[in-house]
């Protein structure tokens, strides 16, 4: 939680955002066309618990949130944050800095307990994110089916607590341009990863918890060699 973007790295991140607002602005017309019927929104945390993959661009963007808070919370946060690595290092020792995943097994992180109660580092005593503007991409799709306008299924899950009346999605008001979408994310991510890691690589994954660790400074540096 100290790094500090140099400028091309601030661009990838200010693109990133403008396509997380693309996201936002579908999720609303979601609910604006089903009020009675998709009940998540700001203020819920019944899924923010346990413990997800996100990228390594959207761990940046959740320091970038974090630091904007006052420092008790910062602190607060941090050692929540540490507190999980310590747990997870017991699991696997070999999980060091910059905690990726993808050096591990598939079935160690992706396959996650569902039935863990661990709120979120980022959650406020109120239950509230705390970083609401700067939440991950998944937290921003999650609860609703990712259904292409061309009828192309990304996910069709959605929570259990929207669409209770038994007929459940994907409905056609729901449908969105979930593969401009992504193709558009994988392109910055792979921008992003090139400038911190060397490697213009799609897919570079950690924790919630282990990405409020990282130090980004460092890896750009290290890349920079």
């Amino acid at each position: 939680m100290r790094a500090h973007a140099t400028p091309s790295l601030q661009e990838i991140v200010a693109q990133y955002q403008a396509l997380l607002e693309t996201v936002d602005a579908w999720f609303f017309r979601s609910q604006l066309a089903f009020p009675s019927d998709v009940r998540c929104a700001r203020g819920c945390a019944a899924c923010c618990r346990g413990l997800f993959d996100i990228t390594l661009l959207d761990g940046f963007l959740l320091q970038e949130g974090v630091r904007r808070l006052p420092l008790a919370q910062q602190q607060a946060i941090e050692a929540k944050a540490r507190q999980r690595l310590q747990q997870l290092q017991r699991l696997w020792p070999e999980l060091q800095p910059p905690y990726l995943l993808n050096h591990l097994p598939d079935a160690l992180w992706t396959e996650m307990p569902e039935d863990d109660p661990t709120p979120c580092p980022l959650l406020g005593v109120d239950g509230s994110c705390l970083i609401y503007m700067h939440r991950p991409m998944i937290c921003r799709t999650h609860g609703l089916p990712n259904i292409d306008n061309s009828g192309e299924s990304f996910s069709d899950l959605y929570c259990s607590r929207n669409f209770t009346d038994g007929n459940p999605p994907p409905r056609e008001e729901l449908r969105w341009s979930f593969r401009q979408v992504y193709a558009a994310e994988f392109d910055l991510l792979a921008r992003f990863n090139e400038r911190v890691l060397g490697l213009p690589l799609r897919e570079a994954d950690t924790f919630i918890p282990l990405a409020l660790l990282i130090d980004f400074s460092a890896l750009e540096m290290a890349a920079d060699r």
